[in-house]
C-alpha cells in the first residue's frame, strides 16, 4: 500500500470524480484509475462504485476513508515537523530595537537562544518605534523591542516588558524643583528637552495636547538627561532615566513592549525565539 494510492482514492472519494480527482493531483486521470485500482486489490475489495454519473463509495470505501484521511494527515505531520527543525536549525531572526532600549533585556535574549539553537543567524537594528513597527509589518524585522504610544499598533501582537511613569525632570536648581507635579499645558511656559518624533513617549505628549515649544530633541534618554541637568530646559523621561535630576509627576505612563506580527512570523526560528521571549520576560 503506498501513500499516493491513498490520496488518490481519497480526492476521488471527496471530487466524487476520477476526472475532477485526476485535476485536483495534477495527474492523468487513467494513472489515477490505476492506482486505486492497485490499492483494490490489494485490500481485497471494491471502494468505488463506479460507473454513474458520480462515483460513490462502497460499504468498504466508506469504512477505509477515515483511515486513508488520517494516514495522510500524519504523513503531513511528519514533514512538517522536519521542516520545523530544518527550519529551526537553519534559520533567521531578525530583530528591532529602539535607541537606549533595553538593551540588557535583549543581549541575554540573543544569548540564550544563541546557546539553544546555534545555527540561527541573528541581526540586530535600531530604529525609532514607528519604523520598528512598519517594518515588523512589512515583514521586514521578525520581532521589534519598542516603545508604545497611546494605542495598541494596527495588525501586530505585544508583550509589555517595562512599564514606568513619564515625568518632567529638570536640574535641581531649576525653578520648578520646588514642585512635585506639572501639567501638560504648564510645559509649554518652559523650554521643552524630549524624545523625536516617531517615539512612544512623543506620541503620549502629541496624544495629551502637547503646545510647549521644543527646543532639544535627543533619541537617547540619557542625553536628554544631560541637557536638562545644564539648566538648559525641562525633559519630559521615562522616570527611570532621571538620575540626579528632580522628578515631576505628569500622570503619564510608558510602554516598552516586544512586538511581532499578529498570527506569528513564518519562519521556525522566529517563532521559537518569540516563545522564549515571551517566557522569560
Amino acid at each position: 500500500m503506498e501513500l499516493r494510492q491513498l490520496e488518490y482514492f481519497v480526492v476521488v472519494a471527496e471530487e466524487g470524480s476520477f476526472t475532477r480527482g485526476a485535476e485536483r493531483v495534477l495527474v492523468a486521470q487513467s494513472g489515477v484509475s490505476a492506482q486505486v485500482r492497485r490499492l483494490e486489490r490489494e485490500l481485497g475489495a471494491e471502494l468505488l462504485v463506479r460507473g454513474g454519473r458520480r462515483v460513490t463509495l462502497t460499504e468498504a470505501g466508506a469504512a477505509v476513508l477515515p483511515f486513508a484521511r488520517d494516514a495522510l494527515a500524519a504523513t503531513r505531520g511528519v514533514r512538517t515537523a522536519v521542516e520545523e527543525l530544518t527550519g529551526l536549525l537553519r534559520g533567521q531572526v531578525r530583530i528591532g530595537m529602539i535607541t537606549a532600549g533595553p538593551a540588557q533585556l535583549l543581549t541575554g535574549l540573543l544569548a540564550d537562544f544563541s546557546a539553544a539553537h546555534p545555527g540561527v543567524e541573528m541581526t540586530l537594528v535600531e530604529m525609532p518605534s514607528d519604523e520598528l513597527f512598519a517594518a515588523v509589518r512589512a515583514g521586514e524585522l521578525d520581532l521589534a523591542c519598542a516603545s508604545l504610544g497611546p494605542g495598541a499598533p494596527e495588525g501586530l501582537e505585544t508583550h509589555v516588558v517595562i512599564d514606568a511613569p513619564v515625568v518632567a525632570a529638570v536640574a535641581p536648581s531649576h525653578p520648578l524643583a520646588a514642585r512635585t507635579r506639572i501639567t501638560i499645558d504648564e510645559l509649554a511656559d518652559h523650554p521643552l528637552i524630549c524624545l523625536p518624533r516617531g517615539t512612544g513617549i512623543r506620541a503620549l505628549l502629541d496624544a495629551a495636547g502637547l503646545q510647549a515649544r521644543v527646543a532639544f530633541e535627543a533619541s537617547d534618554p540619557g542625553v536628554l538627561a544631560q541637557l536638562a541637568g545644564r539648566g538648559l530646559g525641562v525633559a519630559v523621561l521615562p522616570e527611570p532615566a532621571v538620575g540626579d535630576l528632580h522628578a515631576l509627576e505628569l500622570g503619564l505612563r510608558g510602554q516598552v513592549a516586544l512586538a511581532w506580527r499578529a498570527g506569528g512570523p513564518s519562519g521556525a526560528a522566529a517563532r521559537a525565539f518569540i516563545s522564549l521571549a515571551r517566557g522569560s520576560v
